[in-house]
């Protein structure tokens, strides 16, 4: 489900749940636990990558769908608690987007301190809304940080996917290279940046993260019982149904 590998006192997290890095109770608790892990070892940051051509799809519809009320509200739980951990790690963080990136898997890159992105015929974007889901404002507030308020408005509210090259044009993603070099050019952009002066840099970063930091200070104040109403609501549950089978006929 995770590959780590230490490069020196760096830990690359490599998400490797075939065939789409789907997002799961068990992986979203498996990477919070690998990053928690990897900080409490020591580390001094993390690349977090997927498989070539493919980051991660995003949420696991199809094992969500099969839950009930009680397991879909664990699931988000756990996937808030996940991204409270980025946002509160104490070491900086690089998102390897090793390939297509929509919805969850946008979201954990968003929460890492800098984005790498295969150049090429790949997709990022926070699509939600085309599959009939709200983006809640601390998912919002990410993407904010990370392109502004009013392009991250119009990239919300219509569920767009970016290609590559548009995802470096608006800053969704800071850096292109070949599918095969996401990793080095992530490791890389971390190394360097790993040999400034570490205490001011940890502390400017810290400032830098204090509104990202605060807004999942406690992932149990969120709204977590209105965005599962919200995922129960007939019309979402419908166009979920549809994607569902969208996907079976695929297969």
């Amino acid at each position: 489900m995770l590959d780590l590998t230490t490069h020196d006192n760096i830990t690359e997290i490599k998400m490797a749940r075939p065939p789409v890095n789907a997002l799961d109770l068990d992986m979203v608790c498996a990477l919070r636990s690998a990053i928690e892990d990897s900080i409490g070892a020591g580390t001094h940051g993390i690349v977090l990558s997927g498989a070539p051509g493919l980051f991660s799809a995003g949420v696991d519809v199809p094992a969500l769908l099969a839950q009930d009320r009680t397991g879909v509200h664990e699931f988000w739980r756990e996937f808030f608690a996940l991204c409270a951990t980025l946002a509160r790690a104490p070491v900086p963080l690089v998102a390897a987007i090793t390939g297509h990136s929509p919805a969850g898997g946008a979201v954990l890159a968003l929460f890492c301190d800098y984005r790498v992105m295969a150049e090429g015929p790949f997709r990022i974007g926070l699509n939600e809304v085309q599959v009939g889901l709200i983006v809640p404002d601390a998912i919002q507030l990410a993407l904010r940080r990370v392109v502004g308020t009013y392009r991250a408005e119009r990239l919300l509210v219509s569920g767009a996917m970016l290609d590559s090259a548009q995802a470096l044009a608006c800053g969704f993603v800071d850096e292109l290279t070949g599918v095969d070099q996401v990793d080095t050019r992530a490791l890389h952009w971390l190394r360097e940046l790993l040999a400034l002066p570490s205490h001011a840099m940890l502390v400017t970063r810290e400032l830098a993260r204090a509104d990202l930091a605060a807004a999942y200070a406690d992932p149990a104040t969120l709204p977590l019982d209105e965005f599962v109403d919200a995922f129960f609501h007939p019309q979402t549950q419908a166009v979920l149904q549809q994607l569902v089978a969208r996907l079976k006929n695929k297969g």
